[in-house]
């Protein structure tokens, strides 16, 4: 069975994958173009896609009854993927959740730090040559500990950053969510309906949710707007759940207090009145950039395609 991964993986994943598959390892990682995702579907019978390869309803018209029968995605987010357009076409869809869960949680942790205590900010200076020494009004931010921080989704990584800032630095949690949310481990915490009324009463806000066409945009200039003057936004999840126009518009007229990204409306490209931003903290997409935590990804990816291979139900089917 043939097995194309689109990109160079850690060494442990491919290692898996041949023993398993006639595997074609893809050399770029720039992201598939159309033809390269037709001749994957047509030559190929299992594909390991991720980020960027976007297998959307014009690449499955255009070749209706293809080899492929499965994407076994690299990465817990499959927006990139028409699910419907794929299984209409016989292809099963897989991710791999789990694996991204404390790695993605650990960095929205790292950007709240960050944005909130200037790091960015501090850095630049020092490499600039212009630090001249400590003084005590110097980048002044936002002291973390005891403040409220609002989650925009609460699954398993909202899950996770919750319990980070909750045990760790004292915060107090709300949250809106799809679903009703069974918290044992965080019974304070505070499910709200209204995503306004939680971005106005949080000191933090981070955006967890899945991309959805019901999540694109959700945060718009008028849930900027009900933010607090000196209120952080941190989004981990997908770039277009956030109008980055309006973020940059907030951003610019100093309206909140900051923002920090690793995740982008149209990235790579980054607009430059974004990067323009002093109280931006960016970054380029890391959440789940620790060899341990790729190697699981792929390895479950492969578990997944392996599945497929031996006719058993796939272990993460979306």
């Amino acid at each position: 069975m043939r097995l194309l991964i689109t990109r160079p993986l850690p060494d442990a994943v491919l290692d898996a994958a041949r023993a398993e598959f006639d595997v074609t390892v893809r050399d770029s990682n720039l992201p598939m173009d159309h033809d390269e995702m037709l001749a994957a579907l047509r030559e190929f019978d299992v594909i390991l896609p991720t980020l960027g390869d976007r297998f959307q309803a014009e690449v499955f018209a255009a070749c209706p009854t293809p080899r492929a029968k499965l994407l076994a995605n690299f990465g817990v987010g499959y927006n990139h993927i028409d699910v419907a357009a794929a299984r209409a076409a016989g292809v099963a869809v897989s991710n791999t959740p789990g694996a991204v869960t404390d790695a993605t949680a650990d960095l929205a942790l790292t950007l709240m730090l960050m944005t909130a205590r200037r790091a960015a900010e501090g850095e630049r200076l020092v490499r600039a040559g212009d630090w001249q020494g400590w003084h005590p009004t110097q980048l002044l931010g936002l002291h973390m500990s005891g403040k409220t921080l609002g989650i925009v989704g609460m699954g398993r990584i909202g899950q996770a950053i919750a319990k980070r800032a909750h045990f760790g630095f004292g915060m107090a949690i709300r949250y809106v969510t799809r679903s009703k949310r069974d918290l044992p481990e965080l019974p304070e915490a505070q499910g709200m309906t209204d995503l306004h009324a939680l971005m106005a009463s949080s000191d933090i806000v981070v955006i967890a949710a899945p991309a959805t066409p019901e999540t694109h945009h959700m945060i718009n200039a008028e849930a900027l707007a009900a933010m607090q003057s000196h209120a952080l936004l941190i989004n981990i999840a997908r770039g277009d759940i956030v109008d980055e126009a309006a973020l940059i518009a907030a951003l610019e007229a100093r309206s909140i207090g900051g923002a920090g990204l690793d995740v982008y409306e149209f990235e790579p490209e980054v607009p430059a009145r974004l990067i323009a931003c002093e109280n931006a903290v960016l970054l380029p997409h890391l959440g789940t950039n620790a060899l341990e935590v790729r190697s699981q990804m792929g390895l479950m990816a492969v578990a997944n395609a392996l599945a497929h291979k031996q006719g058993r139900p796939l272990p993460n089917p979306v």
